[in-house]
């Protein structure tokens, strides 16, 4: 289960055009948004990245305006742990457990994701805040990821294991949040 102390997350991608043409794109950046505000809560730290901001564009305004202060990590790999800068900064967490969110869930996702796993990070896919340009490819990279191990949540799910008692003193924005 997930632990609040022992969890980051980091925002896959949530830039330019490509967060208004994945499917279901107002549902899945609404569910990104709410994951963010929740981790901001609980004190998780939260990391932005971007694949080719010059061509794809930065993070959407909507989430920036979330994490103002937070660096955003330009990169050319597909896999976010292949970025040295972002690699460095997540082991220096010391946090062992990865909440997963952004697009595109077939491409940079699921790379992070097997490559985060494989180096002993116990990733967690947020399902309801991942997508895909077709439905059809974010449905394949979650089963191939649930196969390789890889857990498979949603935002509420994430953030109430995270809370795991309505008497956190993050309890009732938590609640508010997700409504």
């Amino acid at each position: 289960m997930l632990e609040s102390n022992n969890c980051f997350v980091v925002v896959i991608d949530v830039q330019g055009n490509l967060a208004k043409v994945v499917a279901d794109s107002e549902f899945a950046n609404d569910n990104v948004r709410k994951l963010i505000e929740g981790s901001l809560e609980l004190g998780l730290p939260v990391f932005l990245t971007v694949q080719a901001p010059e061509k794809i564009g930065n993070t959407t305004e909507t989430i920036r305006a979330l994490l103002p202060e937070h660096h955003e990590y330009p990169r050319t790999t597909f896999s976010i742990w292949k970025d040295e800068a972002l690699r460095v900064a997540i082991l220096q967490t010391g946090k062992k457990q990865a909440l997963l969110c952004g697009f595109e869930s077939h491409i940079c996702l699921y790379q992070s994701a097997i490559d985060l796993q494989k180096n002993g990070f116990d990733v967690w896919m947020v399902a309801d805040a991942v997508s895909s340009r077709a439905l059809v490819n974010k449905d394949i990279a979650l089963a191939e990821l649930r196969a390789e191990g890889v857990h498979l949540t949603n935002v509420e799910t994430a953030l109430f294991a995270l809370l795991r008692d309505s008497r956190h003193p993050s309890f009732k924005t938590i609640s508010n949040l997700i409504r």
